[in-house]
């Protein structure tokens, strides 16, 4: 078992991690750069509430793209499956919040979502054009449901579910469950059955596994636990390194794409620890754990510190990763992560820019006012900062 834990020395400020199994114990040191004053639940509040002041449409209700306001594109709004995951952080907000002051905020989001993209009509080719979009909304309206009980978030979630795993007839398309090899497709093309050049990638796998779990915790029915264990079987066998912990970006035929991705580990481990709940199997905490540990001592290392890759929408990987990471804390009990995602918020909130308060997807890089910085990068560390306490 790995476990990390985190000494900044008064002196030699650095950072300590141990590798322990039955035989032996390893002690690394990594040199720290700078002394960081950790953040505070109060920051918490700060940082959410600037990320809605720099980036909410308070017309539209939706979020725009970045904090540009003068170019030709002033209007631009962030992609449409990443609107759903900040209404995950609006939910959070709200359930973190104990006077229920992000209520409005929740309903806001879901309306003006619902205006800009027809209604959530998911047989619209143009506004849904690729599986995984209208999967991270079904998610999120399952979440809505368990959260208030209102019917109109279960039935977005169950037909959002059935039109992305059996297809839709009005657009041509048989849907992303492939019933002769398994698993999920990522894209269709409209009035076009074929699928022979579709990729199984980990982004529309996982979060069907989760959509599955979460709308079986809200119905008790027994089809969305067995299509979860189906699609986590084959992800399992096919998307998923079992000795190292990395999940692969996508499989295409039997070739995979090993490329590793914050966002892939993220539903991995949500969709692994929603089956330990549920089932109690001690495989699906272990795999859940060897994800976690991966994300956190390869692709975090030498900083210890969330990495961030370059590229359109890649910053909003560290808020699903907040979303699920959680889950393995709390269901998991599974609280040695901490230390390290309090580290990176440290980073995430120290660098901020200052006159905006709002932090970009490099955490160990200086943000300043002259920066145009976009809905998915600020949305990281805050998404991380709702769900992840501050340091006693």
């Amino acid at each position: 078992m790995i476990n990390l834990i985190f000494a900044l020395s008064m002196l030699s400020s650095s950072l300590l991690f141990t590798n322990c199994n039955a035989d032996h114990k390893d002690e690394i040191f990594v040199p720290e750069y700078t002394l960081v004053t950790p953040y505070t639940n109060a920051d918490t509040w700060v940082a959410y509430n600037a990320f809605n002041e720099s980036l909410l449409d308070k017309n539209r209700k939706i979020y725009f793209r970045d904090t540009n306001r003068q170019a030709s594109d002033a209007n631009a709004v962030g992609a449409i499956w990443t609107q759903a995951i900040f209404w995950d952080m609006a939910m959070n907000a709200y359930k973190r919040d104990k006077d229920g002051k992000y209520l409005q905020l929740v309903n806001d989001l879901f309306e003006g979502n619902k205006n800009y993209y027809d209604n959530y009509n998911w047989n619209n080719g143009q506004v849904w054009f690729i599986y995984d979009d209208i999967m991270w909304w079904v998610i999120s309206h399952a979440r809505a449901y368990e959260l208030f009980k209102d019917p109109k978030y279960l039935e977005l979630a169950e037909s959002g579910f059935k039109r992305v795993w059996s297809g839709s007839p009005q657009l041509g398309d048989p849907g992303s469950y492939d019933p002769v090899e398994g698993g999920m497709f990522w894209a269709w093309e409209n009035n076009n059955p074929s699928k022979l050049k579709a990729g199984k990638m980990a982004c529309i796998n996982y979060p069907t596994i989760i959509a599955a779990m979460t709308l079986y915790n809200a119905t008790g029915k027994a089809e969305y636990l067995s299509k979860a264990k189906e699609i986590y079987e084959w992800s399992y066998k096919n998307l998923f390194d079992n000795k190292r912990g990395l999940v692969a970006d996508s499989r295409h035929g039997k070739a995979n794409d090993w490329t590793s991705q914050v966002y892939n580990q993220a539903t991995c481990i949500g969709a692994a620890t929603m089956l330990y709940k549920s089932t109690g199997e001690q495989r699906y905490l272990d795999a859940a754990k060897l994800t976690a540990d991966y994300t956190m001592n390869t692709m975090s290392a030498p900083l210890m510190i969330m990495p961030y890759k370059n590229g359109i929408e890649q910053g909003i990987y560290t808020a699903i990763f907040a979303q699920y990471i959680v889950r393995l804390i709390e269901d998991g009990n599974q609280k040695q992560y901490l230390p390290w995602l309090q580290r990176t918020i440290n980073y995430g909130w120290k660098n901020r820019d200052k006159s905006r308060n709002l932090m970009g997807k490099n955490y160990t890089q200086q943000y300043t006012a002259n920066d145009v910085i976009e809905c998915y990068d600020a949305s990281g560390i805050t998404a991380l900062m709702l769900v992840i306490p501050a340091e006693k």
